[in-house]
């Protein structure tokens, strides 16, 4: 594959493109919508094209939160996390761009992507969107957290995440771990070939270390975050 596809729906497969949603749940992810030819390729796009733009993002565990606790179990843990991140919404930087040469930029602007999002939210979304795109390697992760933004008068009430995956063969298990009824006992493991995640945002959820070996231990994620319209 040398572009993305032009419409977003040429990436799946015929039952996806069928898809009615929305689903149930505040969480979704399936591994088999994606069409298994479109994730290879996909994958090996990104690692050539955008890989050369990621950069780290990581944010450790304060080591003065154990030094400066004073009471027994009042752990104050913040969002921690390690991975590589391209912004693709900075016009002018150099990730922008190669997202403009490789047709990304223009399959998140189809009309068959926001569609297909607004099925899975259940709502009208605003076509005005975030994007940003995340690499994974061996190791990396996204600690506890909720993704709640009550600070941002139109997120604090809920917005909508849509993650597209894409993993190398040398990416061996990635567990996303959620919450239900009021405990962390959801898993599903989203270091699959082609998977597509969705977010009725905000929940506790976090993803476990990518485990795998070799140059193609790496899991790629598409975003796209809406507000409701």
């Amino acid at each position: 594959m040398r572009r993305f596809p032009a419409e977003f729906a040429d990436l799946l497969t015929p039952k996806a493109r069928r898809f009615a949603g929305p689903p149930a749940a505040p969480f979704f992810a399936d591994a088999t919508m994606i069409a298994p030819d479109r994730a290879t390729g996909a994958f090996a796009l990104l690692e050539r094209a955008l890989g050369p733009c990621v950069k780290p993002m990581e944010r450790a565990i304060p080591p003065e939160l154990i030094a400066g606790q004073t009471r027994n179990y009042m752990e104050r843990l913040p969002k921690t996390v390690r991975v590589s991140s391209a912004d693709i919404d900075a016009a002018r930087g150099k990730a922008a761009r190669v997202a403009d040469e490789i047709g990304l930029t223009a399959m998140l602007r189809s009309p068959s992507y926001l569609e297909f999002a607004a099925k899975l939210a259940g709502r009208p979304l605003d076509p005005a969107f975030g994007r940003q795109v995340l690499r994974y390697g061996p190791g990396d992760y996204a600690g506890p957290h909720t993704d709640h933004h009550p600070e941002e008068p139109r997120a604090k009430d809920g917005y909508f995440d849509l993650h597209l995956t894409f993993a190398g063969s040398g990416a061996k298990r990635q567990l996303l771990v959620y919450a239900k009824d009021g405990h962390l006992t959801e898993t599903v493991d989203v270091a699959v070939p082609g998977g597509i995640t969705a977010y009725r945002l905000p929940f506790w959820h976090y993803t476990t270390p990518l485990e795998g070996r070799g140059a193609r231990a790496a899991r790629w994620v598409v975003l796209g975050t809406f507000f409701y319209a």
